[in-house]
């Protein structure tokens, strides 16, 4: 029998936690439950209190829709309909929403609920776990058609899917087949339950069609059919069987995962996960009350983490505890709340900042609903994270502003201080400073600059599931309009990365300078543009920059599955002379499973010349959509 939210449940540690952080609170408090009914408004669906909220009532405005099981299928149908015909296109809008179901069953098997998700859009349950809340029908991603008919998934972008069941049902012909997600980068899907059919992330309806890969953590689902997914990471996670390979997919701590094989096919297969914190999750108490649930870290794990009940971790109240941010809250109205102790829930929306957001108490929560983004306008570090332990940040999209930043994220002022991931036994992960589903965006949207995304200046960090993005697509977008030198520079020890999406920067993509570092899954396409070789040249005689750097310092490092792909489109040859470069005197086989890959023939030229350190062989124009590849190295 499921647990229902009234069972979460939090360990002795995480409750004094949660007194002290109560104790620099301001007697901030609610007076009046939040409840939401739905409205159809100017063909818009919109989320609306049932009554004038009273003063401190905490409600997720117009763009966070919120249903529950008692309304008619019918009018949950024109709800999310509603929101799909604004996102399905809307790659670099500004409307942003997240879609929330409560405890419950919602559609039939006579009256399914079926519907697609479109841009900027999260679908969630708000149960304790993933099956209190059901979804008789479907919750899909499919193919982006233009107007000859040529259908891909390659630019399905930031959306969502987490904490929920989706009994698969309700769709007749080639649609009905299977649950289809056919996604992208920055587009996750966990704690999902499957049943009642296969899971696809390809749509092969409408294709032949190619997708560019993406990230399931903490799900339990029937057979998934990979089809034309270029690269793929699945964490933790119980899947019923796997159907192909690509080019670069890789399973951690994944009960039914393939075997290892690779590089034909291309599997990489981690027994356990070393160490892994699942993403906090808004749910709502057996009172009705929202809070979020801060899952613990833990070691050397398999499978979903709430298999068999809620799993430890740190329940907090929404009304007690967090700042409901809204877009138009200035930079200093949430430093604000942060200097008091106060946790952030940014609502979903385009939030413009002209001064740095500082996290400076140990274990704050920032999550965001609905992609909800950062923008520093004046080339100020959107968002700086003190020397602190157990910070976790989830759910956001930093955007690059017009004026240059020296980074958007910065975690840690100073190598070696914050938080450790913790040196315990068994699933004791100590209380590391975490990221989940936090993104990244040079351009595209609009134009932006920044000289490095993401710097790791604390130890024991973990990263899971992110995407640095350099666009090359999109709104002010060029090799001297777009400019950003680095996605990720890792200063600290300890840093374990997992879904590591880093694309198109102009010079080392990612440089790690901290000791005992992991990367399980590395997807980079190196930049489309140089408009010449001696405008991307490392060094004499080291053409181009490679996608990751070791430094020369560090003794111990550890990859898995580690892809690096080239197109050069401007018309002259472009050669990078390495994807991958590391210190000769790390320990034998320390990096595991590396390919590169030359992508289009037809409009690129040159290509990378070695996969490591002038090992491995050429992936060039000469031998297109061919994995070149390395087992082990040194």
């Amino acid at each position: 029998m499921p647990a229902s939210a009234a069972s979460i449940h939090e360990h002795p540690a995480a409750l004094r936690r949660n007194f002290a952080r109560r104790a620099l609170r301001h007697g901030i408090r609610a007076v009046a439950a939040l409840a939401f009914t739905l409205s159809i408004v100017g063909g818009d669906a919109v989320a609306q209190t049932t009554a004038p909220a009273a003063p401190g009532v905490r409600d997720f405005g117009p763009n966070v829709l919120v249903f529950d099981p008692s309304m008619p299928t019918s009018q949950i149908q024109a709800a999310v309909d509603a929101v799909a015909s604004r996102q399905l296109s809307n790659q670099f809008g500004t409307q942003r929403y997240a879609l929330l179901f409560k405890p419950g069953t919602y559609g039939s098997v006579a009256a399914p609920l079926t519907f697609q998700v479109g841009y900027y859009t999260s679908v969630a349950g708000l149960g304790a776990l993933p099956t209190d809340v059901t979804i008789n029908g479907h919750i899909d991603v499919y193919n982006q058609c233009d107007a000859s008919n040529s259908c891909v998934a390659l630019n399905n972008f930031w959306r969502s899917l987490s904490n929920l069941t989706i009994n698969v049902t309700g769709l007749a012909g080639c649609q009905g087949t299977a649950d289809f997600w056919a996604v992208s980068q920055a587009a996750p899907m966990r704690r999902v339950n499957i049943t009642g059919g296969n899971l696809t992330l390809m749509d092969y309806c409408t294709g032949p069609s190619f997708a560019s890969g993406g990230f399931i953590a903490d799900s339990q689902t029937g057979f998934i059919i990979n089809g034309s997914q270029q690269q793929f990471f699945v964490r933790n996670s119980r899947i019923g069987g796997w159907s192909n390979a690509v080019w670069n997919q890789v399973f951690s701590g994944v009960v039914g995962a393939p075997a290892q094989a690779f590089p034909s096919p291309t599997y990489t297969t981690l027994a356990a996960s070393p160490v892994t914190r699942e993403a906090p999750f808004l749910y709502a108490d057996a009172k009705g009350r929202y809070r979020v649930f801060v899952p613990a870290a833990r070691r050397n794990t398999v499978g979903a983490s709430w298999s068999s009940g809620p799993a430890a971790g740190e329940s907090i109240s929404i009304d007690d505890d967090f700042f409901v941010a809204r877009p138009g809250d200035t930079a200093r109205k949430l430093n604000d709340a942060l200097d008091r102790g106060q946790n952030l829930l940014f609502t979903p929306g385009v939030y413009h900042l002209d001064r740095t957001l500082e996290v400076k108490h140990p274990e704050t929560v920032v999550l965001g609903l609905g992609f909800a983004t950062l923008v520093p306008d004046n080339g100020s570090v959107a968002m700086s994270i003190g020397d602190v332990k157990g910070v976790v940040l989830a759910g956001l999209l930093f955007d690059a502003g017009p004026l240059n930043s020296a980074t958007l994220l910065r975690i840690g002022t100073q190598h070696g201080a914050g938080g450790h991931a913790g040196n315990g036994g068994g699933n004791d992960g100590g209380n590391p400073t975490s990221l989940h589903d936090v993104f990244f965006r040079i351009g595209g949207a609009t134009p932006g600059k920044a000289t490095t995304t993401l710097i790791v200046n604390s130890d024991g960090v973990l990263l899971d599931d992110i995407w640095a993005w350099r666009a090359d697509h999109g709104n002010g977008v060029g090799w001297t309009a777009n400019t950003a030198n680095n996605g990720l520079i890792v200063n600290g020890d300890d840093v374990t990365a997992y879904g590591l999406f880093v694309e198109h920067y102009q010079q080392y993509e990612v440089v790690w300078n901290g000791n005992r570092g992991t990367v399980i899954f590395f997807q980079n396409e190196m930049p489309y543009d140089p408009p010449s070789q001696a405008a991307w040249t490392e060094a004499p005689g080291v053409d181009g920059w490679a996608a990751l750097k070791v430094a020369n310092s560090v003794t111990r490092f550890s990859a898995y599955g580690m892809g690096s792909y080239s197109f050069f489109n401007q018309g002259v040859d472009i050669f990078a002379s390495n994807a991958f470069e590391v210190p000769a005197t790390l320990p034998l086989a320390s990096l595991h499973d590396l390919l590169t890959i030359f992508l289009d023939a037809t409009h690129g030229r040159g290509g990378i010349r070695n996969v490591i350190d002038n090992t491995g062989g050429s992936s060039t124009v000469a031998n297109p959509d061919t994995p070149v590849t390395v087992l082990n190295y040194p």
